[in-house]
C-alpha cells in the first residue's frame, strides 16, 4: 500500500496514475470536497483518509495499514505535513518522496517577496487600503486579525463550500468581501475581479502555474497593481521530484 498526501490537484492526479499502474493507494485529503474529487475515481484499490494526522497519528496509521512507501504531494506551503511525514517515515523505515511543482518566475517588477503572513499583511497595508487575498481560507484568520490591516478592506477569494463560507462569516467578512469561486482563473478573469473589487494590492503565494500564480501576476501587471508574494518554505527532503514520471520511477524501483 502506498500513502499519498493528496491535498492538492497534483496529489489527486498522482493518486490516479498510481491506481492506473495497479498499486493500492491510501490518499489523505484535507477537506470533504477533496474526498469527493478522489472518490470519483471509483477504484476498489483506493482508501481515502479525511482525518487529520499528526506525526504520531500518521505513524500509527501507516503501521496499521501496512504502508510501504510515502508520496508527499501536499500543498507547497503545508510545511508541517511534510515535516511530520518525513519524521514518521524515518521512524518506520518507510521510503519517502516529495513531489513539488515548479515555481513561477517572478519577473513582474512591482513584487515584494516576504516570508510570513505577518510580513505580508504589513507590506500590503503600506501599499493600499483594499487588499485582495488569493491565498485561500486556511490562513485567512492571520489576515483578518492582523493589526496593520484593521483599517483596510480585505477581499478574500475562496472556494465556494459551506465550510469555507461559514469560516468567512465567523471571521467577520461580509458578502461584499467574499469572492467564492473555484479556479483555475485566466488572466482576463483575474483582471476583471481585481478591477471590480477596486483592489489596491494583491497578496498571493508562489504556488506555480497549477496554482494560478502566473495569471495573477499577469493580471496585476496589466493593472499596475503591487503584488505581495509569500515565499515558499524550503525543506530538506529525502527525495525530491518535479515530474510525475520521476515519482512513478521512484515507486517502480522500490516495488
Amino acid at each position: 500500500m502506498i500513502f499519498v498526501a493528496a491535498g492538492t490537484q497534483d496529489g489527486r492526479e498522482l493518486t490516479a496514475l498510481l491506481l492506473q499502474k495497479g498499486y493500492a493507494v491510501t490518499a489523505s485529503v484535507v477537506s470533504h470536497y477533496g474526498e469527493q474529487l478522489l472518490a470519483a475515481s471509483g477504484s476498489g484499490r483506493l482508501v481515502i483518509n479525511e482525518e487529520p494526522l499528526d506525526e504520531e497519528g500518521l505513524s500509527a496509521y501507516m503501521k496499521d495499514h501496512d504502508i510501504r512507501l510515502f508520496v508527499d504531494a501536499s500543498h507547497p506551503y503545508a510545511v508541517h505535513v511534510s515535516e511530520n511525514a518525513m519524521s514518521a517515515c524515518h521512524k518506520l523505515g518507510i521510503p519517502y518522496i516529495r513531489y513539488e511543482r515548479s515555481l513561477t518566475e517572478l519577473s513582474y517588477e512591482d513584487i515584494v517577496v516576504v516570508h510570513s503572513y505577518e510580513e505580508a499583511a504589513k507590506e500590503a497595508a503600506a501599499r493600499g487600503r483594499t487588499i485582495f487575498l488569493t491565498t485561500g481560507s486556511r490562513n485567512l484568520q492571520r489576515f483578518t486579525t492582523a493589526d496593520p490591516l484593521q483599517s483596510c478592506t480585505i477581499i478574500a477569494r475562496v472556494l465556494p463550500t459551506a465550510e469555507v463560507l461559514a469560516l468567512c462569516e465567523q471571521l467577520g467578512l461580509t458578502p461584499r468581501q467574499i469572492v467564492a469561486l473555484q479556479g483555475p482563473f485566466s488572466t482576463e478573469l483575474n483582471r476583471e475581479l481585481f478591477k471590480k473589487y477596486h483592489a489596491d494590492v494583491i497578496i498571493t503565494k508562489n504556488s506555480g502555474t497549477i496554482g494560478g500564480t502566473d495569471t495573477k501576476l499577469a493580471a496585476a501587471a496589466a493593472l499596475d497593481l503591487p503584488v505581495i508574494v509569500i515565499d515558499r518554505p524550503v525543506l530538506q527532503y529525502d527525495h525530491l521530484a518535479h515530474t510525475y514520471d520521476d515519482v512513478l520511477l521512484f515507486v517502480e524501483e522500490y516495488f
